[in-house]
């Protein structure tokens, strides 16, 4: 049996620290899905169709990865695609919180969809897309923050 998890995100823009985990993750599934979620609540900079095309872009030549977009709870996307597990990545011990307390309730929603919890590298703790996106506002060099031949002057007005 094929072993498939979904790795969610808003992914505004894909890091280093997002590649490294799902890397990592190919050393324990036989594919991922990497969804790339619309939040209402966050104001992104770029569109759903640029985010996937970065990350496509980044795994080009691994065709164990398929990139899609959805909307609302990501339970319901797993069970709609028939996924009984979620990869999450790990920085802080404050990610740690609120991860298990979504992980928990996604338990109750779906009993058999178990969270798969990875740490981040040291080096990429401090990366989130948060940062990159203010220092990409701001014209700031944010080549050491994402994946390597990832050309995001393809999906930014400089």
């Amino acid at each position: 049996m094929e072993r498939v998890a979904v790795f969610p995100g808003t992914f505004d823009p894909f890091t280093v620290g997002h590649e490294a985990v799902v890397r990592r993750a190919l050393n324990i599934f036989d594919k991922i899905v990497i969804a790339v979620g619309k939040n209402v609540a966050k104001k992104t900079l770029f569109t759903i169709e640029q985010r996937m095309n970065m990350i496509g872009d980044v795994f080009a030549n691994e065709p164990r990865i398929e990139v899609r977009s959805y909307e609302g709870l990501t339970v319901e996307f797993c069970n709609s695609i028939g996924v009984r597990f979620l990869i999450r990545g790990l920085r802080t011990s404050a990610d740690f919180e609120y991860e298990r307390a979504v992980g928990q309730v996604n338990r109750i929603m779906k009993p058999d969809l178990e969270s798969v919890f990875l740490l981040t590298a040291p080096e990429h703790t401090p990366i989130n897309s948060t940062i990159v996106r203010d220092i990409l506002v701001n014209k700031g060099d944010v080549s050491k923050f994402l994946p390597t031949g990832l050309d995001i002057n393809k999906y930014i007005d400089r």
